[in-house]
């Protein structure tokens, strides 16, 4: 399945967020944003569903998408344009719960574990950690350009970078060879989240080149 476009991943984490979740989701979709994930793990089943449906009159009104972090079958009894799965989850049974039609992505951390995605069953995975990244201190050690590259190489299907993703960061991973960025933390604690947003984007159109 296509992926949005630009390949700008938002993933919400209300705990770090300075604002409303649904304000910053409604900023970031008139920066240009066209996806979205919930990521609430620690919210009751029946909580992540009704955040997830009170965000899709807004993401709907902009023609973007938005998927779940954790179980498919939330993200189905939702509404939801697809799902994004941790390492260790089943990805057939995600893709028998949510068809063809919605989105199925899946993290990963190496090479190794790129190797074995099936594209079959998997649109894309998110890379990480990509740099060091508040949100998620101490979380392994950072890729960096090469490991993105390595992971981008092993790989059948698109590839994105999260973990302290900025302007900066977003150039040298698609340089790597990624499809794009997925932002959690820098887009959650941003004053100005249309502006962050923005950043990206415009980050995410500049023409790459072969990281070597």
């Amino acid at each position: 399945m296509r992926l949005p476009d630009p390949g700008l991943l938002v993933i919400t984490d209300r705990r770090q967020a300075r604002l409303p979740i649904a304000d910053i989701v409604e900023s970031a979709c008139a920066a240009g944003c066209r996806w979205f994930s919930v990521r609430e793990k620690d919210l009751a089943a029946e909580e992540q569903v009704a955040l997830a449906r009170g965000l899709l009159p807004i993401v709907r009104r902009f023609g973007a998408r938005l998927t779940l972090h954790g179980d498919a079958k939330l993200a189905e009894t939702a509404g939801l344009d697809g799902v994004h799965l941790s390492a260790v989850d089943d990805a057939a049974r995600a893709r028998d719960v949510v068809g063809r039609e919605r989105l199925v992505g899946i993290s990963v951390h190496s090479a190794q574990e790129a190797s074995r995605l099936d594209p079959a069953l998997l649109d894309y995975a998110i890379a990480g950690p990509a740099y060091e990244t508040d949100s998620k201190p101490g979380y392994g050690p950072a890729l960096g350009r090469a490991g993105i590259a390595a992971i981008v190489s092993a790989a059948r299907i698109p590839i994105l970078a999260v973990g302290g993703i900025t302007a900066e960061t977003t150039s040298q991973v698609l340089q790597a060879g990624a499809a794009g960025v997925a932002v959690m933390g820098a887009l959650m604690r941003a004053e100005a989240p249309r502006a962050e947003t923005e950043g990206l984007i415009e980050a995410l159109a500049v023409p790459r080149r072969p990281f070597c």
